[in-house]
């Protein structure tokens, strides 16, 4: 699954190996292995993978389909937008995506928040 999801990643990207491989300062050949399943990364190496895609290590291992965890808060909204939504008006449906809008930016400014206060 990882070397799949390496390459496919890459791939998205519009990088080389070569490109690559010299952000993980590994040989390109080294890199290529890693995509082919011939090696695998040292330890250390999924994390900066990982950050370098921006993608979670559970899913560039392949214990995830979500590439990182705003890919799981959009599906389950998806989700309870298409369960709330299906027998609503058209003026019901505009005024539950403006109170959705609403929610995520005032959960975006709450986060942000959380964050200065763990920095100061």
């Amino acid at each position: 699954m990882f070397p799949e999801r390496l390459k496919a990643l890459r791939l998205e990207a519009n990088l080389t190996q070569n490109d690559v491989s010299r952000q993980f300062g590994v040989s390109q050949p080294t890199y290529s292995n890693w995509e082919k399943g011939e090696k695998k990364p040292t330890p250390d190496k999924y994390p900066k993978i990982a950050e370098f895609y921006n993608v979670s290590t559970d899913y560039l291992l392949g214990k995830s389909d979500y590439k990182n965890s705003d890919e799981i808060d959009l599906s389950t909204f998806e989700v309870l937008y298409r369960k709330t939504s299906k027998n609503l008006s058209d003026e019901e449906r505009k005024i539950l995506e403006e109170d959705l809008r609403e929610f995520l930016l005032e959960r975006e400014k709450a986060i942000k928040a959380m964050n200065k206060e763990k920095k100061d």
